[in-house]
């Protein structure tokens, strides 16, 4: 009869530890803070007289997992990397950096048309790349590093006819997740003004092509 009394008090005990766990749990849950990349007005722009007469389509970038989610990375290089728990993007990072450069590329007016790239859009020529890094990198100094590689594929003859790689560490100015987002963007629109530069020199030196 004790034994079973002691029993039954036992389970009460668990169940009084386990609401109280639920309890504490419940109250230390930190909001989740989203961050995403400036992105360009996608108002409709007045193409340039001077635009090339072509039709850019934009394709994805091919990354590893960890870029496909949308953890905010922090590391002291490729060796070891972590992910903070409560800052995360708004989306995964190539898919961000793919959206800059088509706005990026459509605000410029140079081109007929720039399109993402679809099974059923029509085009000249396919921008496709690799990202392989964007995160936060620790050291003597914080700074937040971006790499990436694109290329140009002629859609009538299959021929890659341009690329363009990209690294670059810029300084953080700060010591929190936000001053390490800023960064980040920072060096995107860098990036990314390099390759709209770079495209634009490429098609201006092929006439037509």
């Amino acid at each position: 009869m004790i034994q079973g009394r002691g029993v039954a008090i036992g389970w009460r005990l668990v169940t009084v530890v386990l609401a109280t766990g639920v309890l504490i749990g419940c109250g230390a849950v930190r909001p989740v803070k989203y961050f995403q990349l400036t992105v360009p007005s996608d108002a409709t722009q007045v193409e340039k007289v001077d635009a090339f007469p072509v039709t850019l389509l934009v394709g994805s970038l091919m990354t590893s997992h960890i870029y496909r989610e949308d953890r905010i990375v922090y590391g002291n290089g490729r060796e070891q990397m972590g992910t903070y728990e409560y800052q995360r993007w708004a989306n995964p990072p190539a898919e961000m950096i793919e959206e800059v450069l088509l706005r990026r590329l459509r605000s410029s007016a140079r081109y007929q048309a720039v399109h993402y790239q679809r099974s059923n859009t029509q085009g000249d020529f396919s921008i496709r790349g690799r990202l392989y890094d964007f995160s936060e990198v620790t050291g003597s100094r914080f700074s937040a590093r971006v790499t990436f590689e694109l290329e140009m594929r002629d859609l009538k003859t299959g021929a890659t006819v341009w690329n363009h790689g990209y690294t670059h560490d810029e300084p953080v100015a700060g010591k929190d997740v936000r001053a390490v987002v800023l960064a980040l963007d920072r060096n995107v629109q860098r990036g990314i003004s390099e390759v709209v530069d770079s495209l634009e020199r490429y098609f201006a030196s092929h006439g037509d092509k």
